[in-house]
Parts: C-alpha cells; structure tokens; sequence
C-alpha cells in the first residue's frame, strides 16, 4: 500500500489534575489524555490514526493542516470584579 505524509497540528493543554489533553483541531473531535507530554503525543498519534482509518472506512476526504498557519497571542485585560 503506497504512504502518504500528513501534517496534524496537536494542541497539548496542561490539566489541573495532571497530566495533559491533546486535540487535533483538523480533526473534529479528535481528542486524547496523556500523564505525560510524550504519552499524550502518542496518544494523539494513535487517535489520528484511528480517525484516518474511520474517514477511510466512509469514504471521507482528508483533511490536514498542511497549509494552517499557527499563532498565538498574548492579551491584558481587565480581570472581572468578584461579587
């Protein structure tokens, strides 16, 4: 079977609890947990993977991020007073 590369941007948020929520924002729903930043990087990997297959399987394009473009901002503003 012939390869192909794709490019997935992962977001990998630190949770209050421990440990780390990794989601695919080109794939919807596409969101995993690690106790660690390399578990949750292989988690995301692993849950690619099962969602490329499930896109296979219905006959879905697709997609990847191959051409996003990621920034981030910082922002000040005024926190909301507490009642």
């Amino acid at each position: 079977m012939k390869r192909q590369h794709s490019h997935f941007n992962v977001v990998l948020r630190p949770e209050p609890e421990g440990g780390f929520t990794a989601s695919v924002p080109a794939l919807p729903g596409c969101v995993t947990y690690g106790r660690t930043l390399d578990e949750a990087k292989e988690m995301a990997r692993d849950a690619i993977i099962g969602y490329i297959e499930s896109l296979r399987k219905h006959n879905e394009p697709i997609p990847t991020d191959q051409d996003t473009l990621v920034t981030s901002l910082d922002l000040e503003y005024e926190q909301a007073s507490r009642r």
